[in-house]
Order: structure tokens, then sequence, then C-alpha cells
């Protein structure tokens, strides 16, 4: 079996495509499957089972970009296509069967990628990760210490709390609920990620620094040994919450698309703020926030 499935361009997104992967990966174990997604996005299927090969969508002026993908796809017969960016190439390649993300944004995104292909009810994302992966984080982080992990970045500054905001944070969860607890500070590679981190690594100096250090799937495997994981509204949120580690989104700024955008996961999210400045996005909702979603994963 074939399957062509078009993700998303960013982190995020494709991150959320992942469930349904997932459940296609479980229904048809033998499928070989075509990936497409931007560039920045293709390190969420990098060890993916069942890929084929990964075609990066680099976009192009007058959308040429369509015209190059269709020219790598159209020689193949597909027995599904799946695409969430609704684009022509669906119609323009012979398919035995197509799925294509509902016109209406109704429900959370994963829900909406779900009943594309009528699967309810919905799956959580996933992340995959190997040995080396694995391997890599336990050479990064304590295996005697609880660890912390922080987002401070995004891709729109006034998506980010402030650094004062987490570095409280820590210190609260640190004094009453993981004694011991270290931080870990994730960001992405480029000195845009780097500078917007070095705020809270210099309120908390004796922090982890992963700036720009990992693959996607490495930083997976490092989230997987985190006790707790607060970040911004970001791709990088997302893959926390798909990794299985409770997971605090801070939102605030993007509030207006809080119920669609929210963190999926077992163990879950926001933060939700009072308004649109997320420096009013208190550090006591934050806690409070976390210490719930600690105590369901406690339980579970």
């Amino acid at each position: 079996m074939r399957i062509l499935f078009i993700s998303a361009n960013r982190i995020g997104d494709a991150v959320i495509t992942t469930n349904v992967l997932d459940h296609l990966i479980r229904a048809y174990p033998k499928a070989r499957i075509t990936i497409v997604c931007g560039g920045v996005a293709a390190g969420v299927f990098a060890r993916m089972p069942n890929r084929e090969r990964t075609l990066i969508l680099d976009k192009r002026p007058y959308d040429l970009h369509w015209l190059a993908l269709w020219r790598q796809v159209v020689g193949t017969r597909w027995d599904l296509v799946v695409d969430f960016r609704r684009s022509l190439i669906s119609y323009l390649v012979w398919t035995r069967k197509r799925a294509l993300k509902p016109r209406l944004s109704i429900g959370r995104k994963h829900e909406q990628f779900a009943a594309a292909l009528g699967i309810s009810p919905a799956p959580l994302p996933v992340v995959w990760v190997n040995d080396a992966d694995r391997a890599r984080a336990a050479a990064l982080l304590p295996a005697d210490r609880p660890v912390i992990g922080f987002g401070p970045t995004a891709n729109w500054p006034p998506k980010a709390w402030p650094a004062a905001h987490f570095a409280a944070l820590f210190q609260r969860l640190a004094a009453e609920r993981l004694p011991g607890a270290v931080a870990a500070v994730f960001a992405g590679p480029g000195e845009a990620e780097r500078a917007m981190a070095a705020p809270l690594l210099a309120l908390l100096p004796e922090a982890i620094d992963l700036r720009g250090q990992l693959s996607l799937a490495e930083a997976a495997a490092c989230l997987q040994r985190c006790a707790l994981y607060v970040g911004n509204d970001s791709g990088l949120m997302h893959l926390a919450a798909a990794a299985g580690v409770p997971t605090v989104g801070l939102c605030a700024t993007t509030r207006d698309r809080a119920a669609e955008m929210a963190p999926a996961g077992r163990y879950a999210d926001w933060a939700l703020g009072e308004s649109e400045e997320m420096a009013d996005l208190s550090v006591e909702t934050a806690f409070a926030t976390a210490l719930r979603l600690m105590a369901d994963a406690a339980t579970a």
C-alpha cells in the first residue's frame, strides 16, 4: 500500500498530524508512506515507521513549489492521499482514495485531522525516537534529579511569557513540589532563538542549556525524561504534549484560538491568561495548572 501524506510547514501543526499517521501505521502495517512537509518540520517524521521518503515543500514564487511536488508524485499510483493542506495535488494524481482536512475548523486541531479520515474518537499525537536519541537525552539530563523543561521562545515575541515569570515558577516548583529539580531550557537553532532564551538562562545560571543542540527527535527524547514542561505557544509545546510529559502551554496573546490549538496530550493543557498580554498571565495560574497535570500523571 502506498500513501501520500501532505502534512504541514510548521513544526506544531506537523506534530499534531502524527495522530493520523500513527493510526494509519497501525491499520496498515505494511504501508509505504511518503511525507510532504516544510523543511523545519521534517525532523518530526525522521524516526517514523513505514516512512519511505520525505519530500520538502520549499515555498517558491507563483506557487511553483506545488508544480515541483506534482512532478515528484504524479508517476506513482497511490492507494491513499491524505492532504491537510487542501491542495490541488490531491486531485491531480491517481489515487484510490483521498482525504482532506475539513473546510470548517470545528473542534480541536487533532480532532479536525482525525475527522478527515472518519477516525473517532480522535487519537492523540505521538513522537518517534530511537535508541540513539534516548542515549543522547540520557547524556544531557540527570537521572537522579527531576528535570523541569522550559520553552521560553516563540515565533512571535508577543507570545513569549516574561523570563522573570519562568524563573519564579521554577523556584516555586522546586521549593514546593519538585525538590532538587534542575531546569532545562529548550530552544531551536539560530541566533533569534538563542537571544530569546538568554534572559531565562541568566536568571537560572545552573539550568541546562539545550539551545540549538538537538534534533527534533532528540528534543522529544529529552522531553520524555522531564517531570514537567512549561512553554509558550510553539511547536516545542506541541512536541512536549505528544511526548507524554505533563505539559503546561502558556497562552494569552493567541487566546482567540486557544480552544482549537490547545496542546493535545494525556497530561497537557493551557495556563490561560485573562487578557491578551502575556505578562498578565500569572505565575500562580501556571503553578496551579502544573500541579493539576502532574497529579493526573501520578495517578494514571
